[in-house]
């Protein structure tokens, strides 16, 4: 296997941990906010949260670098809301909030990467 080869692998599993990291928070975050542990009994509008993660998903899933560049500093503010949440909801909802600041630093993680590995690719190819 080549280089060019293994790099291309390594940037299509980046990608592939950003797009399921992105979908697991808005699925997180629906759920959480809707059915598992509402502020309300029946749900509240905070679910609405997790709309602005549903415009950067069509960037990913159309491998659009500037895309990958504004999430990772997009989902620091959805990884600030579960550190508090975490810190001061009772359960269920705080071990919602651990699971959304691993989503969320696995987001940053796949992004970054993606980023890196991208950018280094298209280098070696000049």
């Amino acid at each position: 296997m080549t280089s060019q080869e293994n790099s291309h692998r390594h940037v299509t599993f980046t990608r592939m941990i950003a797009v399921s990291s992105l979908m697991g928070l808005i699925v997180l975050g629906l759920a959480w906010e809707l059915w598992l542990a509402p502020l309300r009994p029946g749900g509240t509008l905070l679910a609405l949260k997790v709309l602005p993660l549903c415009f950067p998903l069509t960037g990913l899933l159309k491998n659009r670098m500037y895309t990958y560049r504004w999430l990772s500093l997009l989902i620091w503010l959805y990884f600030t809301e579960g550190v508090v949440r975490a810190w001061g909801d009772a359960p269920p909802s705080n071990y919602l909030a651990m699971v959304e600041i691993l989503l969320c630093l696995t987001l940053f993680a796949g992004c970054a990467l993606h980023v890196r590995l991208r950018l280094k690719h298209a280098n070696e190819a000049t």
